[in-house]
């Protein structure tokens, strides 16, 4: 293979499978396993002889020149799809063909271990593969079915068929018939005889370097035309895919008054507190003095950055003419010419994160509007569990019907849980007379769905159970028969077992070697393969719901675990994303990711479509992201700790939109690919251009360029170096760039693709490709690249997301703050207090973090605007506001603020203050404790994951009434008991003073109620629902308010009336 940047399927992998290969991948090896779970390799000679085992080899596709794909081209992807793939360090990547991956039949064709009719093979039990419209592949034109194993038989016995008793024609043949023929040897190879043919001709012309059809170059029109099916631009006027939208003159312009009233005023205040001490107290008056120009700075952090807020709409209806409108001549067949996408749903633990809510995630993503060609999910089971596996193939089966059924009736929102608990009329808005019936039918089969899915964990166990009860029969029995002394103990590996009845590679119930959570290979299975480029109608015949007319196929979808061995940093989060952008890179390769938590489902089918059209708009080429907001469900009415940051989301957030974008918050947010691969943006002005009719520049006809071009200090012998060894991941990245240009339809785009050239088949998949895949989620693949340092998610942070964007908007891109009018995703959110301040420490302990590396603001680059550089700066610095904060409370004082433009309520305002003041007293101060012990002394901070799953279903906000007892409720109560103890104190004393000062006793007393009114929502959660507080808390708070008080009278002793006698009766300050 001679050319710089071959073709995915053109490269053969030839290295070794350990860690220190200098190859691209590993070598790929077919084991059949054993009913015991062990792997019986062969060497060539007897897998020739064999057909036992299978052995994939690489396989080169055909040239850009064939036109239909071939049947046996189809059946590898088949078989390459129904095998689970195992690898990591040192090594070899194993395909285990499974026969089945859950204990229900697999219905739809494009699911792992789905089968076609029987065969015809007298004492055969073997099912005849299905294509991707389920259609049986039949290898002989006299249409003899037979299986995979009959047809190695047949092959190496003497080529016949054993229906016509004719030779099997071969890929070469002159008409070979459907297609082709299933020529696949003892060996399962896919082989093209032409050795010499030039693989890379199709993706690469190397005398202009750029890339070739159906890929990233278009070939010049007759007639100066631009190709693709929108047809001629002047036919019809251009038209942006978005607008941004001021605020309105009557709503902005009072904002920014006040903003510069109340910074005026906020001077004016300072300056009088600063000249006007108070000679009683002077401690108390410099604290005071210290915390108030300390919030007089943060409330500027944060109120400058939100002068310039901005509204957006988009234009789906133009997006579709623009993409996927028909065309007689070019496009007859209306395919799509947008960019691929692929989605990330991570998720760790199933005991903390329920299988069953990641399964509606992946449902609601798999029923999106958007051509389903271009879509492949991915999901990361960072534990390994088969409980994670079987649910989410649980899940695929039921998008055979879940899907047609989304899509024939509309049905909004695509989450089956949440849909079937919709309350009001299901009928509303439909249009179809049999919708009922769906509904109904739908209904009872998710009903069955949910059951098989909670009843996993005891299905796994009972089937564990009774493998591993035959397994120590067995040895029991050998070891009667070997004359060994029986009562010695023997010791069995109680092993977790498969549907197929073989071990499961991952993580077992009871862990051993090479099966614990932190020390397991790297597992992926293609769930759902590829869907075929065309649509595939269905019919009301064999399924329980009429699907007549409506296109029946599913995304891609693909489960992933990475490799995890004891000794390596996996980096918890940020790794298993940055693991997902390798492999999705090797399988799908789409210009544009989407991330979700496992509990944050698609609430709007059309959200992605309205995402795109920001990135594929005039200008989009140098957005890196665009961020939906989060919103939340299950969550009490009252909002009491202030879950839906509404404050935040529809105030900060939207501001920054109008600067250099919002911040990634680590959900729901769509990334350009190539902006996560540590690139800058595109400069127009130094990228090279063709010239166009008489020698001048046709801006939209960039030439597609390497890595090196958009990075003059890259090297292409340094690829290796930033992005690991694999070859096929960094020929990747200059096709995932053009993909995600926008389409050059207009002169003012000067960076763009022509229309069109996204209309070609995905390439499908082979051995190669997903071994390959395997081999970049292994542990060592990212020792000395620059993954987690520059490229992709960065590590070093809780809160990575943060960092992440940071990266970005440091490097000169810019991001999108996208508020749809239906909400885009929905999740779930910790309601119990606890949980909800750990929550937040996480965040600010992130923030401190952040403070004390190179990520601070302070030392960003020239290309971060100063808005958005301050904006940054109170990301760090906020948590500091604890220390002012708590001494504050004490003194007390509170000041407060509003925002008007962004619609927030009074009553969200009043509630984001409260857990301001809450977090502020408790989380925020210990992570500053904490990020300073890790800054100093090198300790590292643990978190564990938040729980999902609410105990009590009859109830949803019974977990809101629980009280779980943590040390961060310590300062909050210990600030209420003192206030209450000052007021109480402090009235004895001014009844009983011989002259009493109440106007000192009232201003006092006003700032300590207000404190306590923040406080409020803290004891309303201490109280429980049956009024249960934990002694603890009483014991711990009593015993330092105690402390504190004596401290306080032994350092400041009451001198009596005196004393008393000599102040006045007005309001003082400390």
């Amino acid at each position: 293979m001679a050319s710089s940047q071959p073709s995915k399927k053109g490269i053969k992998n030839t290295g070794g499978g350990g860690g220190g290969s200098s190859g691209s991948g590993q070598n790929l090896k077919f084991a059949r396993r054993t009913s015991s779970g062990r792997y019986v390799t062969s060497s060539k000679d007897e897998i020739d002889s064999s057909g036992d085992s299978s052995n994939y080899t690489v396989h080169i596709p055909a040239s850009s020149d064939d036109d239909e794909t071939s049947v046996a081209t189809k059946a590898e992807q088949q078989y390459v799809s129904n095998s689970l793939f195992t690898g990591g360090f040192n090594s070899v990547t194993r395909a285990h063909l499974l026969d089945k991956v859950i204990e229900s039949a697999a219905t739809h064709p494009q699911m792992a271990s789905s089968k076609g009719s029987s065969c015809s093979m007298p004492a055969c039990d073997g099912k005849v593969m299905k294509d991707d419209k389920g259609v049986d592949i039949i290898p002989c034109e006299c249409r003899f079915r037979i299986c995979k194993d009959c047809f190695l038989d047949a092959q190496k016995d003497n080529g016949l068929c054993p229906g016509c008793k004719e030779p099997y024609r071969s890929e070469d043949d002159d008409e070979p018939p459907y297609g082709g023929a299933l020529t696949l040897p003892g060996s399962m190879s896919v082989i093209k005889r032409n050795n010499n043919v030039d693989h890379n001709k199709g993706l690469f012309n190397e005398t202009s370097g750029t890339y070739g059809v159906g890929n990233a170059y278009w070939p010049p029109e007759e007639g100066g035309g631009m190709g693709g099916g929108i047809g001629d631009p002047a036919d019809k006027p251009w038209r942006p895919l978005t607008r941004r939208i001021p605020i309105p003159t009557s709503i902005i312009s009072p904002y920014r008054a006040l903003i510069v009233v109340r910074f005026v005023v906020l001077c004016l205040f300072l300056t009088w507190r600063v000249r006007h001490p108070n000679p009683d107290a002077m401690w108390l008056w410099l604290m005071s003095i210290i915390c108030e120009l300390w919030f007089g700075f943060s409330w500027i952090l944060d109120q400058i950055p939100k002068l310039c807020p901005v509204n957006r709409s988009v234009d789906i209806p133009l997006l579709r003419d623009k993409f996927e409108l028909p065309d007689k001549v070019k496009n007859p067949s209306g395919r799509s010419d947008l960019p691929g996408i692929d989605f990330f749903v991570s998720t760790a633990d199933p005991e903390k994160e329920p299988p069953l809510t990641s399964a509606n995630t992946i449902l609601s993503i798999l029923a999106i509007e958007y051509p389903v060609e271009k879509v492949a999910c991915y999901i990361s089971d960072d534990g390994g569990s088969l409980l994670t596996f079987e649910a989410m193939a649980e899940a695929c089966s039921f998008a055979d019907l879940w899907v047609p059924f989304c899509r024939k009736h509309d049905i909004e929102p695509r989450n089956p849980d949440t849909y079937f608990s919709l309350k009001g009329d299901p009928t509303k808005n439909k249009k179809r007379n049999d919708f009922v019936k769906d509904r109904r039918r739908v209904k009872r089969e998710y009903d069955e769905f949910k059951v098989r899915i909670n009843n996993l964990p005891d299905s796994i166990r009972r089937r564990s159970d009774a493998f591993n009860a035959r397994e120590e029969m067995k040895i029991l029995k050998s070891v009667r028969d070997s004359g060994v002394d029986p009562t010695e103990p023997i010791k069995i590996k109680r092993a977790t077992w498969m549907a197929d009845g073989t071990h499961w590679p991952g993580t077992w119930a009871n862990p051993s070697k090479d099966h614990a959570k932190g020390d397991h290979p790297g597992i992926l299975q293609v769930m759902l393969k590829p869907p075929s480029p065309d649509p595939i109608l269905g019919s009301g015949d064999e399924s329980l719901v009429d699907y007549s007319n409506i296109d029946i196929r599913l995304p891609m979808f693909v489960y992933m675990s990475r490799e995890k061995r004891s000794g390596y940093d996996h980096n918890k989060k940020a790794g298993a994303m940055n693991a997902l952008v390798r492999s999705s890179a090797v399988l799908s390769n789409g210009p544009f990711i989407l991330n979700l938590d496992c509990d944050h489902y698609v609430n709007n089918c059309m959200a992605v479509r309205e995402g795109i059209c920001f990135m594929m708009d005039r200008g989009g080429e140098d957005i890196c992201y665009i961020q939906f907001p989060q919103r939340f469900e299950g969550i009490d009415p009252s909002d009491r700790y202030a879950n839906h940051n509404t404050v935040f989301f529809d105030g900060n957030m939207r501001a920054l939109d109008g600067v250099q974008g919002p911040f990634y918050v680590g959900t729901g947010c769509m990334f350009r690919r190539f902006a996560l691969y540590g690139f800058d943006p595109p400069k127009v002005n130094i990228l090279p251009t063709n010239k166009g009719t008489g020698g001048n520049e046709s801006p939209s006809e960039r030439q597609a360029l390497k890595a090196s071009d958009f990075d003059p200090d890259l090297d292409v012998n340094e690829l290796p170096r930033r992005f690991g060894n694999s070859t096929l991941l960094a020929a990747s990245i200059p096709v995932a760039e053009f993909q995600g240009r926008p389409i050059a339809d207009h002169p003012a785009v000067e960076y763009g693709r022509p229309p069109g050239v996204l209309r070609e088949n995905r390439e499908l998949l082979d051995a190669t490709i997903v071994a390959e895949s395997v081999s970049v989620i292994s542990c060592w693949y990212e020792d000395k690249t620059e993954w987690g340092d520059r490229v992709g998610w960065i590590y070093g942070s809780v809160t990575e997301d943060v960092v992440t964007g940071y990266r970005m908007h440091n490097r000169g891109w810019r991001s999108i703050y996208w508020l749809t009018k239906r909400d885009a995703f929905r999740g779930s959110a910790p309601i119990n207090l606890t949980d909800r301040l750990h929550q937040v420490l996480r965040w600010a302990t992130g923030s401190v973090e952040i403070f004390f590396s190179r990520n601070n603001a302070f030392l960003a680059s020239k290309r971060l605007k100063f808005l958005q550089r301050l904006a940054y700066l109170n990301v760090g610095i906020y948590p500091f506001t604890s220390i002012f904060l708590l001494v504050y409370c004490f003194l007390p004082a509170l000041s407060l603020l509003s925002v008007r433009w962004s619609g927030v309520s009074l009553e969200d305002w009043w509630r984001n203050e409260q857990f301001w003041l809450i977090s502020g007293t408790s989380s925020h101060l210990a992570a500053v404790v904490q990020g300073l012990l890790k800054v100093i002394a090198g300790i590292e901070i643990s978190f564990t994951l938040t729980a999902k799953a609410v105990e009590d279903a009859d109830d949803i906000y019974a977990e809101l009434y629980l009280v779980k007892w943590t040390s961060l409720m310590i300062p909050p109560i210990v600030i209420a008991m003192i206030n209450v103890l000052a007021i109480v104190v402090a009235f004895s004393r001014t009844i009983y003073s011989l002259n009493p000062q109440w106007g000192k006793f009232i201003g006092g007393a006003f700032f300590s109620f207000w404190v306590l009114a923040h406080l409020y929502p803290f004891f309303k959660g201490l109280m429980g629902r049956r009024g249960k507080t934990p002694t603890i808390v009483f014991v711990w708070s009593g015993l330092i308010a105690i402390t504190l008080s004596l401290l306080w009278v032994a350092i400041n002793p009451s001198a009596g009336p005196a004393d008393a006698s000599a102040g006045g009766s007005g309001f003082k300050f400390p």
